[in-house]
Order: structure tokens, then sequence, then C-alpha cells
């Protein structure tokens, strides 16, 4: 890809390399701009500022090798954007639990969003980005909620994204999740099959319904350990819904211990006396097929620190 590097006051006209091959016109555009505000960078789309090959187009159009963008001058934005907090940073490649040419792999801290957005400056993505100033390409493959840790997987390369998202979507990534519910479950095993549907209240919050006009969503749930007044199992989804295994969890009538959403009040009340201040759900596995490595890519993020104590704690 060649053209001037971005935070430069004049019209960038950029070649399409084969790393950004097929990949959305608007999304090019975020990765290539970092530290721009989104707002801009659709602003720009909308009034026809952004040309590819010298014609109009669409944040959707996907770009392809030798396609020429041209991007138009940014007027107010320092070179390179805002940087990250030196904590975030530090904390973020910290987390780094597997990197190879193609993927990074993180056991995400808890706490923090995957991309900004919503009064968040920096997610994720965003602080890694800041953090590596010349990788060439970073994208996320998935993602995770805000207050859950764990196996989260970026892009370093288009090809690679596109072929984690091939995975995804053909079912072919094993994601295994750690969650302590509420209350003693007798059974070693079940299956939630029950469809999900997005909703969004009068206040903006975004909720999760069991709703019959819902998507398809099943979680299958396995007994690790019992306590006196929880259990804590291991979730293995079959499909990958906003809130799933949180909305399932509660409809089997076992929320997820500290799950402020779905959750029992005075169950996360007892829970915070045991030290327990965030979620209990932890993406503790990911197992896929990866080019170049023979058996594939087995991925374990270790439970974080804080909630060891609490399993510690509940068993005492």
């Amino acid at each position: 890809m060649s053209g001037d590097r971005p935070g430069v006051a004049r019209v960038q006209l950029v070649t399409i390399d084969e790393g950004n091959d097929g990949q959305r016109l608007d999304n090019f555009l975020l990765g290539r701009l970092k530290g721009v505000p989104r707002s801009w960078v659709y602003r720009v789309l909308r009034r026809g500022e952004v040309r590819v090959n010298k014609g109009r187009c669409r944040p959707s159009q996907r770009v392809h090798v030798g396609d020429v963008v041209r991007i138009p001058p940014l007027r107010s934005t320092p070179a390179g954007g805002p940087a990250a907090p030196a904590y975030l940073i530090e904390k973020i490649e910290n987390s780094v639990i597997y990197e190879d040419d193609q993927l990074i792999a993180l056991n995400k801290p808890a706490g923090i969003a995957v991309h900004g957005g919503s009064g968040l400056a920096f997610g994720v993505i965003e602080t890694l980005r800041c953090a590596r100033p010349q990788a060439p390409y970073l994208e996320l493959a998935h993602r995770l909620d805000r207050d859950t840790s764990g196996c989260l997987l970026l892009a370093k390369k288009r090809s690679a994204l596109v072929g984690l998202q091939e995975l995804q979507r053909a079912g072919r990534i094993e994601k295994r999740y750690l969650a302590l519910l509420t209350g003693r479950i007798r059974k070693g095993s079940w299956r939630v099959d029950l469809p999900l549907r997005k909703n969004t209240l009068q206040s903006g919050e975004r909720v999760v319904r069991v709703d019959p006009q819902g998507k398809p969503a099943a979680t299958r749930f396995r007994v690790v350990e019992r306590f006196a007044a929880a259990t804590l199992v291991e979730a293995l989804l079959e499909t990958g819904r906003t809130h799933q295994i949180r909305v399932h969890a509660a409809a089997h009538g076992n929320p997820i211990a500290g799950d402020a959403k779905y959750g029992d009040d005075d169950a996360n009340r007892r829970f915070r006396a045991l030290g327990l201040n965030r979620l209990f759900l932890h993406a503790q596995s990911l197992r896929f097929d990866w080019p170049g490595r023979r058996g594939g890519l087995d991925i374990e993020a270790p439970l974080p620190a804080e909630l060891q104590t609490v399993i510690e704690e509940t068993d005492g």
C-alpha cells in the first residue's frame, strides 16, 4: 500500500495492496486513519470527499488490489491521533498470550471494552494500535463483552481476518467459557436451546430476551465444581449471540454471579462480600484449525486472580 501517512494536511492517494484486498472501505479508512474520530470518517464518506478510482463510493464498498483511494486532508487531527494512556498500553501488551505473523490472542482484562465508543476513547483495538503504530493491519476478529475476561483474537493481516470469520460462520471455532452460577446444580450437564432477541429500552440500555421470534441460540453447560450455594460450570457455545451465556444461564434459573443486568440482586450482594466485583464469566479457550499449525491452534487464557480468589472464598 502506498501514499502519504495519515495526519498530513493534504490529499492522500493510497493504492490498495493484497493486505487490504476485499476489505470494506469504511473499515479500511478506520484502520488507516488511526486515532481519527469515526464521525469524521463517515462524514467525509457521506460528502463524497472519499473516492475510489476517482468515483463516488459507499462505506460498504469493497476495495481491491490496485484500487486508488482518495482520502481528503485531515485539517485538524494531529498526526497519529491521541495516544492511549501508558498504563492501558502496558496492561493490553501484558495480556498477550499468543502471537504469530497472522494473529494475536489476548487474555482480555474485564472492564475494558474491545473497542471505543459510548464515552470510552480507547478499547482494546485502539490501545493496541497506539502500542504498535508501525503495524500495517490490526482488526478484531470477534467480540467479548466489556465485563467478560479471556480469549480475544485479533488479526494482523486481512487474509487472517477473512479466514477467522469464515471459521466462525461455519461454527468451526470451539469457544469454551467458565462461569460461576448461583445455586447448587445437581445435574452434571444440560443444554439450553432458546432463541434470543435484542431489545433497546427507553433509557437506551441494550438487553437480550428469550423470544420465539428471536435468533436461534444454544449453549451446552457442564458442571466443573459444586459449592454450597454456587456451581462452577463450563459453557460451550453452539452459536454466538449477544449475552448468550448470561441470558441462557438466567433462563435456566441460575444466573451468573455478579451479573447486574440478568442476575439476582441478593445473590450478587452475597458474592460481593466474598470479593466479587465483576461478572464471573471468563472466555477460557479457543480451538480451531489453522494453516501451518498441525493439529490446529489451542489457545487458553488463565483464570484471573480475582476470580480464582472468589472460588477459594466460596469453597471455604
